[in-house]
């Protein structure tokens, strides 16, 4: 974990009333935003309100008190009240979902403006929107800005990125990308396996709850909630080609007609113990989703990753730094003969590494990521009075982000270039 900011170590001693609260956006599409936050807000000071806007509150596990979901319309769902004929002008670079005539993103926006008047947040955390984040800019609110993998210099979110005061990564800090500036990643607190269930069982334990032949190598096939789920032929030709091993999914299959399946492929659909088909599994066929790679680096199992279409080529970029981390195999798409498939399986075996994927996993991320935010808040509001936390903030910057060591963020100088000037 990587952590630039001094942090104390104890954040559950302070008085109700003592903190401000924090808001909390957060997408609702799959289950890794909404996983995440929960793990971030429950280990947060239990006096610290938090209020989470989402367009769905049945996403989220178990929240501590002190923490509330304010519902919101979806700002990318049509509901039928648009006026599509007023949605005739493109939205500017630095906006990447703003149509015009849309009633239900009006609604959403005055909830969080209105809010932000109201409570006097300390901090607004986003995952993710690059309108949120810019909302909260121009709301004079300082914004924390989860950043995923993906091809981001787009100015939409290179305007996010520069506006926010923290950037939060729920990855290990050797998982980023090659094209992030370093005085980009002076701001980031990088947190490995955040959101995610490490504590798996032993595989004997593991294949006794799935109830799987202990004697017979399994290949795990896991289809994420993000998206429309994995082709049904290429997983008979997998099983085909690789008879030896018991082939199960897990999630969302989508059927082809042309497809034939051997009996040594089955498919179980959507499970509530995914981490026990983890556990159990020798081989593990995914996508590369927040939570399915955080449980699959935590189990040290060999890994054929594929990515599956995400905006911004997320689980693309995802993918190949995984795998330049020597923790995966990484294919663009699923084999489609029996010789590549022979061959991507005895590559994930020959070039396992367990001991690298765990360590990409931290100790204790929701904790570490809690403390980071903690910190961040005092050195903004460090001119308002003292912290009821009792952490001093540090005048100095941090020392990887001095500016005689670091050139100027080339993000917030282009940013700065293009902004028009007033007389």
């Amino acid at each position: 974990m990587k952590d630039n900011l001094d942090t104390p170590d104890d954040l559950t001693c302070v008085r109700p009333g003592d903190l401000r609260p924090i808001g909390y956006f957060v997408h609702h599409q799959g289950r890794g935003h909404a996983v995440r936050a929960a793990a971030i807000v429950n280990a947060l000071p239990p006096a610290r309100p938090v209020t989470l806007f989402c367009a769905r509150d049945d996403i989220f596990p178990e929240l501590r008190a002190n923490v509330r979901i304010q519902r919101i319309p979806s700002l990318f769902e049509r509901r039928g009240d648009e006026v599509p004929s007023a949605d005739s002008i493109a939205p500017p670079e630095t906006m990447h979902c703003a149509p015009l005539g849309w009633p239900a993103i009006r609604q959403a926006m005055a909830t969080i403006t209105g809010w932000f008047h109201s409570a006097d947040p300390a901090l607004m955390i986003v995952d993710v929107s690059a309108e949120v984040a810019q909302l909260a800019r121009l709301c004079s609110v300082p914004g924390v800005v989860v950043v995923q993998h993906g091809d981001r210099g787009d100015p939409g979110h290179r305007a996010a990125y520069a506006g926010a005061s923290g950037l939060l990564c729920p990855f290990h800090a050797d998982l980023a990308q090659p094209d992030w500036p370093q005085a980009m990643r002076a701001r980031m607190g990088n947190f490995g396996g955040l959101g995610v269930d490490t504590g798996l069982p032993d595989r004997a334990t593991a294949r006794a709850r799935i109830g799987v032949d202990p004697r017979r190598p399994v290949a795990l096939v896991i289809s994420g909630g993000g998206g429309n789920g994995i082709s049904q032929a290429p997983l008979g030709v997998a099983a085909r080609s690789v008879p030896d091993y018991d082939w199960i999914t897990i999630g969302e299959v989508q059927r082809d007609w042309h497809a034939t399946e051997p009996a040594n492929l089955s498919h179980r659909g959507w499970v509530d113990n995914a981490p026990d088909y983890i556990a159990a599994a020798d081989l593990v066929v995914a996508s590369t989703g927040n939570t399915t790679c955080g449980q699959v680096l935590a189990a040290g199992k060999p890994w054929i990753a594929v990515p599956e279409w995400r905006y911004f080529d997320e689980q693309v970029e995802k993918a190949k730094a995984i795998a330049r981390a020597g923790a995966c195999t990484h294919l663009p798409h699923l084999p489609s003969s029996a010789h590549r498939w022979v061959e991507a399986v005895e590559s994930a075996q020959r070039d396992h590494r367990p001991d690298l994927q765990r360590a990409l996993i931290d100790a204790s991320p929701a904790q570490d990521a809690a403390r980071w935010i903690e910190a961040l808040i005092a050195r903004i509001w460090a001119d308002r009075g003292a912290d009821p936390l009792g952490v001093a903030p540090d005048p100095t910057p941090p020392e990887t982000a001095q500016s005689e060591t670091i050139p100027p963020d080339p993000i917030q100088t282009e940013i700065a270039s293009q902004e028009p000037t007033h007389a």
